[in-house]
C-alpha cells in the first residue's frame, strides 16, 4: 500500500495551493481527481467565463463608443468564441498534470472514497495518508422538482457548441446575472426566473438597482417570486400555461429537445 504525508481529493485552486506549500515544506503528497486535473475556477467556472464575456464586453464597448468614432455592427459568433476559450481550457490538465510531475507529487485518476481512517481507495487500488485534504468543490444542489433531469447545469452552459434561441435560468444569484446578459448579446431570448422578492439578493439592493435597467435594455425578462414546480419536454416547442395561476416558460435547449418550465408565481400578474 502507497503512504503519503498528504493525500488531496480534488485538484482546484485550493488543493494546487495546499499541493505546492506542504510539498515545499517536504512532505509526500498525492493528488487524486476523478475530472480532468484544473478544477472549477480554470476548467469550468470563473476563467472560461472571463474569456467568454470578453466577446461581451467588445460589444458592449463598440454600443458605447457608437456615434463617437466607431461605427458598424458587431455580433457574436458563439462557436468562435467557445473555440477561443478552449484555447485556454484544453491545455490546463496536461500543464497541471506536468506541474505536479515537477514538484514530485504523485497524480492519480479515479474517483476516490474513504477505506478507513486514514486509507483512501480508487478504482480498486488503495493508499494510506497520515492527512486527507478534501478540496472536491461542490455540485448544483438538486431541485428536487419533477423534469430536473432535463435542467442543465452552469458546467453544460459553458460548453454549449451553440447557443439555444430560448433560455431559462432557474435562480437569480450572479451566475444566472452574468450568464443572461452573455446569451442575451449573442442573440438568446434570455428568461430568468427567480423565486426570491428581487434578482442577486446577496447584493447591494441600490446596487442592483442601478443594474436592473440594464437587463431591460437587452430584452431579458426577470421573473421574481417565481417557484419552479416541474420541467417536462414538449413536443414542437410549443407549451401552454396549466392554469392561470400556473404559466408555462418554454425553452429549446440544443441537446436535450425542447423543454417547458413551469412555475408558480407570489405575485400579482
Amino acid at each position: 500500500m502507497d503512504s503519503y504525508d498528504l493525500i488531496v481529493i480534488g485538484s482546484g485552486t485550493a488543493a494546487q495551493v495546499a499541493v505546492a506549500k506542504v510539498r515545499a515544506a517536504g512532505w509526500s503528497v498525492a493528488v487524486i481527481d476523478h475530472r480532468p486535473f484544473g478544477g472549477t475556477c480554470a476548467l469550468r467556472g470563473c476563467d472560461p467565463k472571463k474569456m467568454l464575456v470578453s466577446g461581451e464586453e467588445a460589444i458592449d464597448a463598440a454600443r458605447r463608443m457608437a456615434g463617437h468614432g466607431v461605427e458598424g455592427a458587431l455580433a457574436i459568433d458563439w462557436p468562435g468564441l467557445m473555440a477561443f476559450k478552449r484555447t485556454f481550457t484544453d491545455p490546463i490538465p496536461a500543464k497541471q498534470e506536468q506541474r505536479y510531475t515537477e514538484l514530485g507529487v504523485d497524480a492519480f485518476h479515479g474517483l476516490a472514497r474513504f477505506a478507513g481512517p486514514d486509507a483512501i481507495e480508487v478504482d480498486g487500488r488503495a493508499f494510506q495518508a497520515r492527512h486527507v485534504l478534501i478540496a472536491t468543490g461542490a455540485r448544483p444542489v438538486p431541485l428536487g422538482i419533477p423534469g430536473e433531469e432535463l435542467v442543465s447545469t452552469s458546467d453544460d452552459f459553458l460548453e454549449l457548441p451553440a447557443l439555444p434561441r430560448r433560455i431559462a435560468l432557474i435562480g437569480g444569484g450572479y451566475v444566472a446575472a452574468e450568464f443572461s446578459h452573455l446569451a442575451a448579446r449573442a442573440g438568446a431570448e434570455v428568461t430568468i426566473l427567480q423565486r426570491a422578492p428581487r434578482l442577486l439578493p446577496n447584493f447591494d439592493p441600490d446596487l442592483v438597482g442601478w443594474l436592473m435597467p440594464r437587463f431591460e435594455e437587452l430584452g431579458i425578462a426577470v421573473e421574481t417570486g417565481a417557484t419552479v414546480t416541474r420541467v417536462e419536454r414538449v413536443q414542437g416547442g410549443r407549451a401552454r400555461p396549466t392554469s392561470p395561476s400556473r404559466p408555462t416558460w418554454w425553452c429549446m435547449p440544443p441537446a436535450a429537445g425542447p423543454t417547458s418550465t413551469h412555475w408558480t408565481s407570489r405575485r400579482a400578474r
